[in-house]
């Protein structure tokens, strides 16, 4: 089993930057995908990056340029860098892994791919 924890959330003014970090722990898949999510009030949850073991990345077209998805391996770590924040990108944002071959790269920002999911950690963009 795969634990994840989400941290680095908080408030800032548009225009400005936060990273996330997810922290996994546990039993590792051996090939795996993981993905950051969000989720507004009222609004259904939303692919926003994701990450393949072999290093392939995905955005959202509403986060790319501004969004980077990365990875440190020897951590066990995922992060999500967001630059250049805009009010709409207020969310709960969460962290989700699986195992490769549940789904095909083109839905690696498809919710109902990931079946580990962190708590989430809340993102607040407001002047």
């Amino acid at each position: 089993q795969v634990q994840l924890v989400e941290s680095g959330g908080g408030s800032v003014q548009p225009g400005g930057s936060l990273r996330l970090s997810c922290a996994a722990s546990g039993r590792p898949y051996r090939t795996y995908y993981m993905a950051w999510f969000r989720q507004a009030p009222g609004k259904q949850r939303e692919g926003v990056a994701a990450y393949d073991w072999d290093g392939y990345t995905l955005y959202s077209d509403s986060v790319k340029g501004r969004f980077t998805i990365s990875k440190d391996s020897a951590k066990n770590t995922l992060y999500l860098q967001m630059n250049s924040l805009k009010a709409e990108d207020t969310a709960m944002y969460y962290c989700a892994a699986a195992p490769t071959g549940v789904c095909s790269a083109s839905l690696f920002l498809s919710w109902a791919c990931y079946s580990t999911w962190g708590q989430g950690t809340q993102v607040t963009v407001s002047s």
